[in-house]
């Protein structure tokens, strides 16, 4: 019996959660869904540029636990960009973390009443 999870410290939730290649019916298209720790673990290792044990510790979890999450996320969303799937991001056991190092900017907006948390 596997392990149960750990809720995975997240800054925000993103303001779009749903992006899909124009030009196609959202009906024509499978859908891949990339959950809120996924979406943190690629925030942190390719926009913040930071090193995985740096994004890791933000996150409260392993390294290995993060090479884990961001390799998942990087190959979802290659085979999004790849074969022209829509992307739908959502879910996963996360906490929203409010300490000083969250940046505020574009692809991370703080809420802290968010109903899918």
């Amino acid at each position: 019996m596997p392990r149960p999870k750990c809720h995975r410290q997240i800054c925000g939730i993103p303001d779009k959660n749903y992006f899909k290649p124009r030009g196609i019916p959202t009906a024509d298209l499978e859908e891949v869904v990339l959950s809120l720790d996924e979406f943190e673990a690629v925030r942190l290792a390719d926009y913040e540029q930071l090193y995985q044990e740096e994004a890791a510790t933000r996150m409260n979890i392993s390294r290995q636990t993060f090479g884990r999450i961001v390799a998942s996320a990087r190959k979802k969303i290659a085979d999004v960009l790849i074969n022209a799937k829509a992307l739908k991001i959502e879910g996963g056991k996360v906490t929203l973390n409010e300490i000083a190092f969250c940046r505020r900017g574009k692809g991370s907006r703080l809420r802290k009443n968010h109903p899918s948390l």
